[in-house]
């Protein structure tokens, strides 16, 4: 029997994003400042109390976001539907910027908007990946060949991939909602961006039908949901679905070429131990491997963990 040797986890957080910070956070909340706009929402992982009163973040909340009753106060997915309490003065939506590490180009922009599911449309601490996925692109566009082809899976707002698409990859955008393309359509023309391919599909039946077809990309990037529906009703349950779904993956990535792979996740119970053991499993030993979580410290110096993700390149 072999001897089993852990992998070395590694704790990432936002480090160029001076346009989010995380406030504070408990009482399974967090209170966010997104450019000069400050907003107050449900967290099921901030279980400690905040280190503000609630006077002081009604004070500084333009917007708090309250859960309808269906949903309790340390509820995952499902309990995160409700309304938001919008103070005069707070816009519904506005717009973010993010500067990617090459300073010679200009910044990416995000339009933030709230949401009936207590989402804005970014992620923060998903910076610590676009700036891996924009190292990644850049370095296979760096010899002036063909754009590498990458493919982004439950793609949401499309920040990944901005990231992607400015430093010189053909990219395929995929959320199962079409509304949700339009918005990541806004963010890539007001970045000043364009050729991005926008897929309205069921992740999983999509790549079954490139796997079929033999489709191979040099890049992929996963951020799959608990649960979710496709456009036509499709049910994805993760727990269900996420086996298949990498070992599709697996077989679009083309190994031939230099490669990279991301999957992120954002759902109780997921470790990184988990998701390094089902990386191991399916993709064998790979080069440059990273496992870890992502986390946002608040302002009283607590560490919030926003996810865990798998990842490795080939060169």
């Amino acid at each position: 029997m072999l001897a089993a040797v852990p992998p070395t986890l590694s704790l990432l957080t936002p480090t160029g994003f001076p346009d989010y910070e995380l406030l504070d956070s408990g009482h399974f909340a967090k209170l966010e400042r997104f450019g000069a706009h400050v907003v107050a929402r449900p967290e099921p992982q901030a279980l400690w109390a905040p280190a503000l009163t609630p006077s002081e973040w009604d004070r500084r909340a333009g917007a708090t976001f309250t859960r309808a009753a269906s949903g309790g106060a340390g509820s995952g997915g499902g309990g995160d539907k409700g309304q938001w309490k919008i103070k005069s003065g707070m816009p519904e939506q506005w717009w973010l910027e993010y500067a990617l590490p090459d300073v010679a180009r200009a910044p990416l922009r995000f339009r933030l908007g709230l949401s009936s599911f207590k989402h804005v449309g970014l992620f923060p601490e998903q910076e610590v990946n676009w700036r891996w996925l924009y190292a990644r692109c850049r370095a296979l566009t760096a010899g002036g060949g063909p754009p590498p082809k990458v493919l982004n899976l439950f793609a949401y707002t499309g920040a990944a991939s901005l990231a992607m698409r400015a430093a010189g990859a053909d990219v395929a955008h995929l959320d199962a909602v079409r509304q949700v393309n339009f918005w990541s359509r806004e963010n890539m023309e007001a970045s000043g961006l364009d050729g991005i391919r926008w897929l309205v599909d069921d992740a999983l039946g999509f790549v079954r039908r490139q796997a079929r077809r033999g489709t191979r990309y040099q890049g992929i990037v996963l951020d799959p949901p608990a649960y979710g529906r496709g456009p036509d009703g499709e049910k994805w349950v993760l727990e269900d679905h996420l086996y298949e779904l990498l070992t599709l993956s697996k077989e679009l990535l083309d190994d031939t070429q230099p490669h990279f792979f991301l999957l992120n996740l954002y759902s109780l119970g997921f470790s990184g131990l988990i998701l390094d053991s089902l990386g191991r499993d399916l993709f064998g030993t790979v080069p440059n491997r990273e496992v870890g979580e992502l986390y946002l410290p608040d302002g009283a110096g607590r560490t919030l963990p926003l996810g865990t993700f798998w990842r490795f390149f080939s060169y």
